[in-house]
């Protein structure tokens, strides 16, 4: 039997919780993980946590690849990662890895890789001692059959386990963020049209279109002529505890006209391709006061918050990335390249999914005069909406199943999103 035992109470994310918690909840009311423990025989899969108190857990699942996810609120893990280092996993075991952390402000969670298809048997807090706050979280699995593994991804939840009332969950916090704005016009294209205002009657739409679905809180980085820096753009989502984060703009490119189309952007590294390099180059610069660079953070946390964050919420992006261009392809032309990558300052946030979409290409004619289309713009903000209603409903991405496009609801953020 496979056995992580008990770990010192202060681990590596002792040194990152007074950066990561300060002002988001007081260590009297934030419950602490000083244990984990993962055992584990051929048919069965057990991971404990002792917590200093008990908490709400909601277990999902992801598929491609295939995961368990436990949701909770807050929860400081004074654990060192390394715990769910599992090591060499023998044929027929269920898990194969685990990781924890912090989510967004007020919410963390638990996500375990797994070896096979395995469902949640069982998830249940109840006190270590009876009478005493101290508890202990238990999360069982079980093997089973793929097609059962690919339902559980369809519903919109696998299990709850609490030792209080359940809560509904907030609506989902929708970020849109006008591109550029005040001093910074954006690029300027033909018939004398500018970015910044385009951008934001778009967004203007959009949002119309939300608020009128009743299902979604909206929130705008501006709703006029304003200047706002990316790092701030970023600061407002964060402070929303945004589940999604939309960033909309318009590119130029005068030596080609014929360049035209709508473009989805992920956060990447490295580049995808040239094009997508000068675009983010262009943008980055463009929303920082003259001689900034940024805020300065801790590498050392920064590293150590990425590691723990942004593989999920990258893989949630793409999720929403592709769900989006499969919806304006009915609504709007799109760019020979409509899905690419770069690093886009306001979309580094690990806390959400974020996307860039550069609507068109404002040197060329036909472009603009879409742009400036009430029509276009109703038309391309509804399939906005659909695509953000498929990816918070977990109904999967058009032209694939839930499981294929590796989301349940119950996954997907809601008061503050998802994205370890």
């Amino acid at each position: 039997m496979a056995r992580i035992g008990r770990l010192a109470a202060f681990g590596i994310f002792a040194l990152i919780s007074a950066p990561i918690q300060g002002g988001l909840a007081s260590e009297a009311s934030t419950p602490v993980a000083v244990a984990a423990r993962l055992s584990q025989v051929e048919n069965t899969a057990t991971l404990v946590f002792d917590l200093s108190r008990s908490v709400e857990a909601t277990a999902s699942v992801l598929s491609s690849p295939d995961r368990i996810v436990i949701e909770m609120p807050q929860v400081n893990f004074q654990l060192d990662p390394s715990v769910g280092r599992v090591g060499a996993v023998p044929n027929g075991f269920v898990v194969k890895s685990f990781r924890f952390g912090l989510l967004a402000a007020g919410r963390s969670r638990i996500v375990i890789d797994l070896a096979r298809s395995a469902c949640p048997a069982q998830v249940f807090a109840k006190p270590i001692v009876e009478g005493e706050p101290a508890a202990r979280l238990t999360i069982e699995l079980k093997p089973c059959d793929p097609s059962a593994f690919a339902a559980l991804a369809r519903s919109s939840a696998v299990a709850t386990a609490s030792v209080s009332s359940a809560t509904n969950p907030a609506q989902p916090i929708i970020v849109l963020d006008p591109g550029h704005g005040g001093v910074d016009g954006g690029a300027r294209g033909l018939n004398g049209v500018q970015e910044k205002t385009l951008v934001l009657s778009f967004c203007a739409e959009l949002k119309r279109q939300l608020d009128a679905a009743k299902r979604y809180t909206v929130l705008m980085t501006r709703d006029g002529d304003q200047y706002v820096d990316l790092d701030d753009r970023v600061a407002m989502a964060r402070k929303a505890n945004a589940s999604l984060f939309i960033s909309v703009h318009a590119d130029t490119l005068s030596e080609d006209k014929s360049v035209s189309g709508s473009t989805v952007y992920t956060v990447a590294d490295h580049a995808s391709d040239a094009e997508a390099a000068r675009i983010a180059a262009r943008e980055n610069a463009a929303g920082r006061p003259s001689g900034s660079s940024g805020r300065s953070e801790n590498p050392d946390v920064a590293d150590i918050l990425f590691d723990l964050k942004r593989r999920e919420t990258r893989t949630y992006a793409h999720i929403f990335s592709r769900g989006l261009v499969d919806n304006l392809r009915g609504a709007a032309k799109l760019n020979h390249n409509p899905e690419r990558s770069a690093g886009f300052v306001v979309l580094k946030a690990p806390e959400f999914p974020s996307v860039l979409v550069e609507l068109g290409y404002l040197s060329n004619i036909q472009d603009v005069e879409a742009l400036a289309s009430q029509e276009w713009r109703g038309k391309a903000a509804a399939a906005m909406v659909k695509t953000i209603d498929a990816f918070f409903a977990g109904a999967g991405m058009p032209g694939n199943s839930p499981a294929e496009s590796g989301v349940a609801s119950s996954t997907v953020p809601t008061s503050a999103p998802s994205a370890h």
